[in-house]
């Protein structure tokens, strides 16, 4: 009999300043594109990460807790009260939109998640606020 297909989430929060603003961009460009966001601000964002894989007979597709330590070492450790444009390098040179930076966390995390070999990265979902949030599944376009 096959291994069902399980999935399971964790969820970390931290808070973050940043400013949406493309240097491309005159000044008013960057106000019409990005707004209100074209100002320094900060959010108390939230990060859910997922993992697909088989259930295997321990019961787990992957430990939660070495997930949590995979997530606070790679990210929240990184971003938890920084400014995401000035203080996070693996941000620097993108426009830390939610979008951005949902994929930017995919590329911190999907190696060492990958060598849990029962299962994969599924999806990265971080929340900008509670009402906004952003998905990432690997794909590109």
């Amino acid at each position: 009999m096959a291994q069902p297909l399980v999935e399971i989430t964790r969820r970390e929060s931290f808070s973050a300043a940043h400013r949406l603003h493309d240097p491309r961009l005159s000044d008013e460009e960057n106000r019409r594109l990005y707004g209100m966001c074209n100002t320094e601000h900060g959010h108390n964002y939230a990060l859910e990460v997922t993992v697909r894989g088989g259930l295997p007979a321990n019961g787990m597709v992957m430990d939660l807790n070495r997930l949590m330590l995979i997530l606070r070492e790679e990210i929240v450790s990184h971003v938890d009260h920084k400014h995401l444009n000035r203080d996070v390098p693996f941000l620097q040179g993108i426009i830390p939109t939610a979008e951005n930076v949902a994929v930017a966390f995919w590329g911190r995390i999907e190696k060492r998640i990958s060598q849990n070999e029962s299962c994969r990265l599924l999806r990265v979902r971080v929340y900008e606020s509670r009402e906004n949030f952003v998905d990432y599944q690997g794909q590109s376009v």
